[in-house]
């Protein structure tokens, strides 16, 4: 360490106190380590690292401990061999699909209802650079085979339960399918968690989150990642390095944060979202419910199969008898406890208007192909007391339709 007290004043305001040598110690908690550089001793070294033939960090873009401990964290629980985290899950699914072989002339085949801004970057996006898309039923075994079998895709892409209408994939079977043509299937598992479904084990060959959502788990960071093998690790970081995706360090140590009380949340989460799916179904206001714990959701011995009997997630979506547009807001508007907000998974209860908020990008006659009618609300319920939740959308479903 140079002796700084023969240094100029501002010379020591900029370097003391930095760079420390390490001590003999481990912090319990994980540090934030938010420089954007990285010194070491030897020129060797740092060579080595950027060559990536020994591990270091040279900037974050490249990698960053913190990041790096995040990753491993989530690449644990999902059972893969390793992740790459960036800074929103749509980075995430961008850049395992470019991973995964999607070019131009390139065909990617993906479930009809995927959340919305997916499927506009596959379906807009990447279509207008080259790319050919086949949305299909990912719950039509039979029609998936035919998509694939006839266009020889370098991707299946699906939603382990999706959003907004709740359909829970077979992933086994997209797995079979998808292989069998010499596709790789990728899986957003947002919805889930690893808690209740790792797709790996199943056959994926990539497994996507939003980690924003459920990982995070508090509505206070924007993250995505992305779990798959070391190879296809490899890719990823080579492409996130010129693409620039990058997590922040003070993000990262957030969502690694919120990964520690994943199980306790989401088991409370599924356990709410049952009860309240069960009560919205005897109310006569509501058309239907869509939640794969109801006996008659058509995936619900899958879901129970594939989810280990661990619950059937925190998300659920109803229509509102003979809602328009103005009604539903109305509705969403009369909501106290229950926030009108878009995002999901958090501690909180939150509702949210599919048509204009989620699947907006859509044209109207997609979302009708697909079943989201303007009274159709998605409500990702939260870790309040049951009661309260239910007490709160009675309250709203009552002022906006009379007895």
């Amino acid at each position: 360490m140079t002796d700084l007290g023969v240094k100029g004043f501002t010379t020591r305001a900029v370097h003391a106190g930095e760079r420390v040598p390490p001590g003999d110690f481990t912090p319990v908690a994980t540090p934030i380590h938010p420089s954007v550089g990285f010194v070491y001793e030897s020129m060797d070294d740092l060579d080595a690292i950027f060559a990536t033939t020994r591990p270091g960090y040279v900037y974050p873009r490249y990698g960053s401990p913190t990041v790096a401990a995040f990753e491993n964290a989530i690449a644990a629980l999902e059972q893969g061999q390793a992740a790459h985290a960036f800074s929103t899950g749509m980075a995430a699914i961008h850049a395992a699909l470019l991973s995964a072989g999607v070019r131009a002339g390139a065909t990617i085949v993906a479930a009809q209802d995927l959340y919305g801004a997916t499927t506009v970057l596959i379906a807009r996006l990447l279509s207008e650079l080259g790319a050919r898309v086949e949305m299909v039923d990912c719950t039509d075994h039979a029609a998936i085979d035919r998509a694939v079998a006839q266009t020889r895709p370098v991707v299946l892409l699906a939603e382990t339960i999706s959003n907004p209408l709740l359909k829970v994939a077979d992933i086994a079977a997209l797995a079979e399918i998808a292989h069998r043509h010499g596709a790789q299937l990728l899986v957003d598992n947002t919805f889930a968690s690893p808690y209740l479904c790792n797709p790996l084990v199943l056959g994926a060959d990539y497994v996507i989150h939003s980690a924003t959502k459920y990982l995070g788990g508090h509505g206070d960071v924007m993250a995505g990642v992305v779990i798959t093998s070391n190879e296809n690790r490899a890719k990823l970081y080579e492409i996130n390095k010129l693409v620039g995706g990058t997590l922040g360090a003070f993000e990262a140590w957030l969502a690694l944060r919120g990964l520690k009380t994943l199980s306790l949340r989401v088991r409370q989460q599924c356990a709410n979202a049952q009860m309240i799916a069960e009560w919205l179904c005897a109310q006569t206001r509501i058309a239907r419910v869509n939640y794969p714990g109801l006996r008659d959701h058509p995936q619900h011995a899958l879901a129970q199969k594939q989810f280990h009997a661990r619950g059937f997630g925190g998300v659920l979506s109803f229509e509102i008898r003979d809602a328009d547009r103005a009604q539903t807001f109305r509705f969403m508007e009369s909501l106290e406890l229950c926030l009108a907000a878009t995002t999901l998974g958090d501690i909180y209860t939150l509702a949210l208007h599919p048509a204009t908020s989620s699947h907006r990008s859509l044209t109207a006659e997609q979302r009708a192909q697909v079943g989201i009618t303007e009274g159709l609300v998605r409500l990702s319920v939260g870790i309040e007391d049951v009661e309260d939740i239910r007490a709160d959308l009675a309250r709203a479903l009552s002022k906006m339709v009379p007895e």
